[in-house]
């Protein structure tokens, strides 16, 4: 059995890091998310953000970029239907800064001050400015 072959007892299919590294070409792009393996060869075309964004994270670890852009609860979903496995735990290590990162969303609900205070404040200094600029025209 190879290192290709290497499944833990419940069924989850570990890749080496060497192997996603191979992953980086045309024909087969893997990327690796929160420890997961992805094969998102055929989503290149897809991608809203162009295929230059999946290749460039092509063959190693795009937890940082995934959730520095923060993809939706759609994207995650469909994201799910490209795992094909997981990272080694051996090869872990080698990612520790994203190792167990928990994932939060936030829901996208603004808060009720960024919809009403900053505009108020904002029409508030204009209108006041505007009085003191025609006071002194009138002067």
């Amino acid at each position: 059995m190879g290192e290709k072959d290497a499944k833990c007892a419940d069924g989850v299919k570990y890749y080496r890091l060497s192997e996603i590294e191979e992953q980086n070409n045309f024909k087969s792009t893997w990327i690796i998310i929160h420890n997961k393996v992805y094969d998102v060869t055929k989503f290149l075309e897809e991608h809203p953000g162009g295929e230059e964004v999946l290749r460039e994270q092509a063959g190693g670890d795009a937890t940082e970029s995934f959730e520095d852009v923060g993809h939706s609860s759609d994207a995650r979903e469909m994201a799910q239907g490209m795992v094909i496995g997981e990272l080694h735990p051996d090869d872990r290590d080698k990612f520790a800064t994203h190792e167990e990162t928990p994932v939060t969303t936030l829901k996208d609900e603004p808060s009720w001050w960024t919809n009403w205070l900053i505009p108020v404040l904002a029409a508030v200094i204009v209108t006041v400015m505007y009085r003191m600029y025609s006071e002194e025209s009138d002067a």
